[in-house]
């Protein structure tokens, strides 16, 4: 992989590749090397100071290493075609070379293994709704929706169509498949699903949207906002997430009769952890306004109705699916992912059946305070995240949880402080 990966750096022209990683946040982070330094990185890794990275380290803490991952390398489309630029997802390592614990991207590629080593493989696909916004007269965002078209809007209603566009073209240029693109409901307010991929490809393949959708947006004078409800009266944006389940090879999602006995087992697990979860689904103190309102407040499942946590469509074969409603744009896919698979093996281990549908199972957190307490209480966290990481995280959230609460105006305070990193 190795030598593959430096024979397309040559042969395409890259003279520069970002090594790429994600904080415990899920906020892109990077190093720009020179195609010459490559080699090296990919070999012994790249040290950089976590220090001023959330969840990495602290003053007196030692260098971490970045080590390319050569299957993800990608083109930036965005960039200069002479002198190219790519991006390369990167494995974070201590100094001594051994797994850094806080890295997410590594728990989730174990997860995938487990899931993999007990007969299983899972595909995600979803749906993200994001807000364009317009720049002042500084280049800085304003809460200033793009247009004031509605759901399938059509242009000239629909300002942010050659953005959308764009962004699609640029994933797929990154060998990422875009499925859909339209209006939402709000003004300004824009959706584009992702076609299904294994798990760690999926949580790579959205940081990999979000950054183009914010990159390209940037392009057109626009600022592209991941906030779950950034203009309070209107639609939040959701990130709907799709499951599959597939065992020696088949979808075992439904048959004939509907969900299968696994697929129940498997959706019970995660909506019995619902509550638990909250923390890592909807992680911003702004999250727990949309529930209840755009999103599900309470953890249930319906195979008619789509105001439930999971809703199953009727789709059969390769696209049967679960799929989840509850969380939001402001995950961190790769802690999102990894629990959520976690939770479904936990219901499938344990045999547990599915309870009624539209039956509720718990109710959701109402703020971000409670989703922490909840999720420092967790069994199923506890045994899945490394304590590290989790005392950290927790720590991040009931932070921004405590100093939003006091402020004396949290709206002022989200944006000031979530809204241009989201």
């Amino acid at each position: 992989m190795i030598e593959e990966l430096l024979s397309f750096v040559e042969e395409n022209d890259v003279k520069f590749v970002r090594l790429a990683f994600c904080d415990i946040a899920g906020r892109l982070k990077n190093i720009s090397v020179m195609s010459s330094t490559l080699e090296h990185a990919l070999q012994d890794g790249m040290a950089f100071d976590p220090f001023a990275v959330d969840g990495f380290g602290d003053a007196e803490g030692p260098e971490l290493l970045l080590k390319p991952d050569p299957s993800t390398i990608a083109i930036l489309p965005w960039r200069p075609q002479q002198g190219r630029v790519a991006r390369c997802y990167c494995d974070v390592l201590c100094a001594d070379g051994t797994p850094f614990e806080n890295d997410a991207r590594r728990l989730l590629r174990l997860t995938n293994r487990k899931l993999n080593a007990l007969g299983y493989a899972a595909r995600f696909s979803l749906e993200c709704e994001f807000y364009l916004f317009t720049l002042d007269g500084q280049g800085h965002p304003v809460l200033a929706p793009h247009d004031q078209a509605g759901y399938l809007d059509f242009a000239p209603l629909d300002k942010g169509e050659n953005v959308r566009r764009e962004i699609c073209l640029s994933l797929e240029q990154m060998g990422i498949r875009p499925m859909c693109s339209h209006h939402e409901s709000g003004p300004g307010q824009n959706e584009i699903g992702l076609s299904a991929m294994s798990p760690l490809s999926m949580a790579d393949g959205y940081i990999t949207f979000c950054n183009a959708a914010r990159t390209v947006a940037s392009g057109y004078g626009l600022f592209a906002s991941f906030l779950p409800k950034p203009l309070k009266a209107n639609s939040g944006s959701g990130l709907r997430l799709s499951l599959s389940l597939y065992k020696d090879g088949e979808n075992i999602i439904r048959d004939e009769k509907g969900l299968t006995a696994e697929a129940g087992s498997f959706l019970q697990g995660i909506l019995s952890s619902g509550a638990e979860l909250a923390a890592f689904l909807n992680p911003l103190p702004g999250s727990y306004d949309r529930l209840g309102v755009d999103a599900p407040a309470a953890a249930a499942w319906s195979a008619h109705s789509r105001d439930k946590m999971a809703f199953v469509p009727a789709d059969k074969g390769a696209f049967a699916r679960i799929e989840l409603r509850s969380p939001d744009p402001a995950i961190n896919p790769y802690l999102s992912f990894a629990l959520l698979l976690e939770a479904g093996l936990r219901g499938i281990r344990e045999g547990r059946p599915l309870c009624p549908e539209g039956e509720t199972v718990c109710e959701l957190p109402s703020d971000l305070g409670r989703a922490v307490e909840l999720a420092g209480r967790s069994e199923l966290v506890r045994s899945v995240l490394p304590k590290g990481l989790l005392d950290r995280y927790l720590a991040l959230k009931e932070r921004q949880y405590r100093h939003m609460a006091r402020a004396e105006d949290p709206a002022a305070y989200e944006l000031s402080h979530f809204f241009n990193w989201v």
